[in-house]
């Protein structure tokens, strides 16, 4: 299965690590520290013109390559999207 995250970002279920969202997350040190890390290292992506609401975390099975991508829909939205 996969979710579509906005614009033309599609990704795999099953590359998945955590949807967040990241008004929440982002009041934590860890989680800014994180985010500025994965930015500094390339492994960022927006699927959204606008002010992202949440950000998902995946890994690819096989590579082990890192992704996290900002998303405009809302981190429960996107849940919804893959219980569908």
């Amino acid at each position: 299965m996969y979710l579509h995250l906005g614009q033309s970002t599609v990704i795999r279920d099953r590359d998945i690590i955590g949807i967040f969202d990241l008004d929440i997350t982002s009041q934590s040190y860890r989680t800014r520290q994180y985010l500025s890390k994965a930015e500094q290292a390339g492994q960022v992506e927006s699927a959204t013109d606008d002010l992202p609401k949440s950000f998902v975390v995946c890994q690819k099975k096989g590579t082990g390559e890192q992704k996290v991508y900002l998303a405009q829909p809302a981190s429960g939205t996107l849940v919804r999207r893959l219980e569908r």
